[in-house]
């Protein structure tokens, strides 16, 4: 789901980064509130591991890729403000060291997969949360509702930025972009990121509670 440079409207750069930047500060004063000695290698673990399962990127038809992203896994265990900033430190690397995914088009890319992500798969686990599956829904939430919103900032280019029919910057539009885009989320993406938040929230809440019963012993 990572948008290149060169792929956004200026207008849609300033507009993104405009609504990010104020989110970013909020969300780094939680994450300061919740930083310690206890959270700091589990959210830093967490991290380099939605660092490293977002580099296997698969192209897909649309102009963009699909990959799992991790930022549901944070948002349940430590909420959604810090999935939304440690997945945005994951992309900002992502973009200056390897160049996946853009500068300019960082916000975008910040705002689709870090908060949309985090925040859908957030609510999605509270709303499914007395039942068993309900962190793997929260991974498929994610995954679509961050792929939606790519989708859209992509398929509106072609709408909006077009000289003599020709888009000026990303081509394709919106129906295709959503089809491709949003679909193969629904069917296969957001199924490999459930599955991911699934095995692993199950594992860590299971070895918590392992340690709280020892500590009870």
């Amino acid at each position: 789901m990572h948008i290149p440079d060169g792929y956004l409207s200026p207008t849609t750069v300033i507009a993104t980064y405009a609504v990010a930047i104020p989110l970013w500060v909020y969300g780094l004063k939680r994450l300061k509130n919740t930083l310690n000695e206890e959270t700091l290698p589990l959210i830093g673990a967490l991290s380099a591991m939605s660092f490293i399962i977002m580099m296997f990127n698969i192209p897909i038809p649309g102009g963009t890729s699909g990959h799992a992203v991790g930022a549901a896994l944070i948002a349940l265990l430590f909420g959604p403000w810090i999935g939304f900033i440690a997945v945005s430190l994951v992309l900002l690397l992502q973009a200056v060291i390897f160049g996946d995914g853009g500068i300019s088009t960082f916000a975008t890319n910040a705002l689709g997969m870090a908060f949309f992500g985090s925040f859908g798969g957030y609510y999605m686990y509270k709303s499914l949360e007395k039942f068993h599956l309900a962190p793997f829904f929260a991974g498929w939430m994610s995954a679509v509702v961050s792929s939606v919103f790519i989708a859209l900032a992509l398929g509106i280019q072609p709408l909006f930025w077009s000289e003599n029919g020709q888009p000026l910057y990303f081509p394709f539009d919106l129906k295709t972009v959503m089809v491709a885009v949003v679909g193969s989320h629904i069917l296969a993406f957001g199924i490999i990121e459930g599955i991911f938040t699934q095995f692993v929230f199950s594992y860590l809440k299971e070895k918590e509670n392992h340690k709280e019963a020892e500590n009870e012993a």
